[in-house]
């Protein structure tokens, strides 16, 4: 029981629970209000509790979850494994859905989705979770280490030291129960593949544990580049699948439903991620006859598939080329949340956050090797090869960075990184912590804050300038999605490329020998990466470097394998377009591409 008025743990001897009424009387301070933590037993699993909404299964039964963990059902579902194995000895393939909890998904009594954490671990606990949890850890777990005053450790939230104490434990033991499986279906001489996604917490892909598994493969759902890359960049394994969308069911095959379109978008945006770092395998799923039944989808399934036999085979294995340098993504959570940044469900948009996740996502499929990681990497130094640090976040969320930004050692250690040569990119609240007198603790990097308040009285004159390097491909308006409020300029080494008002959206900035870019938001779009894109070339001091395998219109973008000799170049949109090739900083080629079209160029 917690008094949320002061914050505190009510002592047990001031409350009580009675049993049968289900009530919970404290003797409370008035008008204090209080909050009870509680198990609760699921007695519905929530991915059936999916299907049975979206495909309106009225008469099927429910679906308990298995505690695999628990040592009964340990041996019961070893031993039923087993006979499986044994009853199906044409099968070379089993696929687990997945080890073993379930991400935290809950629906109400009007068959809406409730809550929702893709990533949440609530759906994890039980009474002997915890109690082996104690053993391991050497403290008591409280309620509150996974309640978290009610945000329940979303992925937004910055992890306290028991809450990644808990991943790690639960990584421990779901990654050695998860082999002993996969043991078994070894020893019946058959593939163990896992499906990344339902049942998936504590497995981890980029934690140090999942190659401890032993999996020969990993499948999962590609909603758009970033989930690819969640899939394809995952090492530890044989080979890799996505499973494309859109999924065959009924909430998409309906009357005013439009499968070939969202298909195409799917393609569009997974097909260049796939050409930085490739699925070995893709597939699809659902009812196979409302697929075939619906006109004109399966000839557009046939051109994807085509498609990516075609990438295999001009690129045989090998890598495309990439920048001599590296960018990092900074923020709480680092590798073990890789391609997963500012997300709440699996490739789901969310007004809050597509101006965030459009960085990933254009960084997906750009000719770029991108490290994730966190603010207590930082402070043992930024590795050399990186020369472009990106923060991106609402401010107080782990991406950002909240209180890290009060660290001195962390912002010493950027500024000098900055001063030395490195770049700087901040999207939305960047370094933002209200401390010392500015928003933006790394202000004068980036040479913008924003006004909280508490400095109208100083006057801002902000001007425009949008002559630049970046802006120098881009025509129209520029989409900063929801943007920032009231971001003015700072200091005087600033240039201003958009204006919203009196107020600032997109900013340069030079500081010592480095530079800084600031953005208030960077949905997706063909347009926000080529900007993104000449951002990074221009914060990295490589513009010179930036055409050595370039396309000058912005919805089209350019691939090249050097080992097997073979230029790619893609039209990202569903328009005609005309671009130029450049090699080494020289017009090469001009071409007229048509709508979505890929086009293999021998090596010039």
């Amino acid at each position: 029981v917690m008094d949320r008025t002061s914050g505190k743990v009510v002592p047990p001897e001031q409350w009580e629970y009675n049993e049968a009424s289900g009530e919970v009387i404290i003797k409370s301070i008035p008008y204090h209000v209080y909050t009870v933590s509680f198990l609760a037993f699921l007695i519905w699993d929530p991915v059936h509790m999916y299907n049975f909404i979206t495909n309106d299964w009225k008469f099927a039964p429910h679906q308990l979850t298995y505690d695999v963990r628990q040592p009964k059902t340990q041996r019961y579902v070893k031993e039923k494994l087993k006979k499986w194995c044994e009853e199906n000895p044409d099968v070379d393939v089993v696929r687990f859905t997945t080890f073993f909890h379930q991400f935290t998904l809950t629906f109400d009594e009007q068959k809406r989705e409730k809550f929702v954490e893709w990533f949440g671990y609530s759906a994890s606990v039980s009474p002997y979770i915890l109690e082996q949890f104690e053993k391991w850890a050497g403290y008591a777990f409280r309620p509150e280490f996974i309640v978290d005053q009610g945000y329940h450790n979303s992925i937004f939230r910055v992890p306290s030291k028991e809450f990644l104490d808990f991943i790690e434990f639960q990584q421990i033991e779901v990654s050695k129960l998860a082999k002993e499986l996969v043991d078994i279906v070894h020893s019946y001489g058959k593939e163990a593949m896992m499906f990344l996604g339902d049942h998936w917490i504590g497995t981890e892909p980029f934690g140090k544990y999942f190659a401890n598994i032993g999996l020969d493969a990993v499948v999962g759902s590609v909603g758009d580049g970033v989930t690819l890359r969640m899939i394809s960049d995952i090492q530890g394994v044989t080979y890799t699948e996505g499973r494309l969308l859109p999924y065959f069911f009924p909430d998409v095959f309906k009357e005013g439903g439009n499968p070939i379109g969202e298909a195409q978008d799917n393609w569009i945006k997974a097909r260049r991620a796939i050409l930085r770092s490739p699925l070995d395998r893709i597939g699809y799923g659902g009812y196979l006859k409302l697929a075939k039944e619906w006109p004109g989808f399966i000839e557009q399934i046939q051109k994807v598939v085509n498609e990516f036999r075609q990438i295999h085979e001009n690129i045989q294995g090998t890598k495309a080329y990439n920048a001599p340098f590296k960018v990092g993504i900074l923020n709480c959570w680092g590798n073990l949340r890789r391609w997963m940044a500012n997300q709440v469900h699996h490739a789901l948009w969310y007004r809050e956050i597509y101006s965030y996740v459009g960085v990933i996502e254009c960084l997906s499929g750009m000719p770029l090797d991108v490290e994730f990681i966190t603010f207590e990497e930082i402070k043992k130094g930024i590795p050399p090869e990186i020369k472009v640090l990106i923060n991106a976040g609402d401010a107080y969320t782990s991406w950002s960075g909240a209180d890290n930004w009060k660290d001195e050692n962390i912002v010493c250690t950027i500024r000098q990184f900055v001063d030395n040569g490195g770049g700087f990119i901040g999207v939305g609240e960047p370094s933002a912590c209200q401390y010392e007198g500015q928003f933006f603790q790394l202000r004068d990097v980036l040479g913008v804050d924003r006004e909280m308040g508490f400095t109208m009285s100083t006057d801002k004159y902000n001007e425009m300038d949008n002559h630049h390097f970046i802006l120098e491909d881009v025509d129209g308006e520029i989409d900063f999605g929801e943007g920032k409020s009231r971001i003015y300029a700072y200091g005087e080494n600033y240039q201003i490329l958009n204006m919203d008002g009196n107020y600032s959206r997109l900013v340069v900035n030079e500081y010592g020998k480095g530079r800084s870019v600031y953005f208030t938001g960077l949905p997706y779009s063909p347009k926000n990466c080529r900007i993104l894109l000449r951002s990074i070339y221009y914060a990295a001091h490589a513009e010179k470097e930036m055409k050595k395998y370039y396309v000058t219109n912005v919805d089209t973008e350019v691939a090249v394998y050097e080992k097997t000799g073979k230029i790619v170049v893609i039209n990202n949109c569903k328009s005609p377009r005309e671009t130029d090739l450049y090699i080494d900083g020289e017009r090469k080629l001009h071409l007229s591409m048509s709508p979505m079209e890929m086009r293999w160029i021998p090596f010039l």
